[in-house]
């Protein structure tokens, strides 16, 4: 229930993480979290800029007022940046965060190998909130990071 936009500091820069922890006695997967990643910046001459991020391919995004998608995992992990309109990322519990023009986050929640998506555990919902056309620009990256927290 909150809006948490990207932070700056002069020596990172942190990233809202949508993930999906691991059950440490199961090793299933489990409901979708917001976390935080930081990002090291290095200053090259004024100019601070973190190591290369490797990405496959990206995409442009528009959806119309309304859209709405139900319950989903993102699988590969997406570095979303909102260029107009507002995103609200809702999860399981109910927490929410809202994504404007300007923000950006990494969605990354997905299901192991061989998991069947519950629906009453896994995944978040995605909705464009207010009257204006929501755009964006998904960067799919290249690999799957290992910020899967064990609950």
């Amino acid at each position: 229930m909150s809006s948490n936009p990207t932070s700056v500091a002069h020596d990172q820069i942190h990233l809202p993480v949508l993930s999906s922890p691991l059950d440490g006695k199961t090793a299933k997967t489990g409901a979708s979290v917001f976390t935080d990643k930081g990002y090291s910046l290095e200053d090259y001459n004024g100019l601070f800029i973190t190591d290369r991020i490797n990405a496959l391919n990206f995409r442009h995004r528009m959806s119309q007022p309304g859209y709405f998608s139900s319950w989903h995992v993102a699988g590969d992990p997406t570095l979303i940046i909102v260029r107009s309109g507002t995103l609200r990322i809702t999860l399981r519990n109910g927490d929410y965060r809202d994504f404007a023009a300007g923000d950006m986050f990494i969605a990354q929640d997905y299901l192991q190998d061989n998991e069947i998506f519950d629906d009453d555990i896994h995944g978040h919902t995605a909705e464009l909130i207010g009257d204006h056309p929501l755009l964006a620009v998904h960067i799919k990256l290249s690999a799957r990071e290992d910020e899967t927290a064990v609950i």
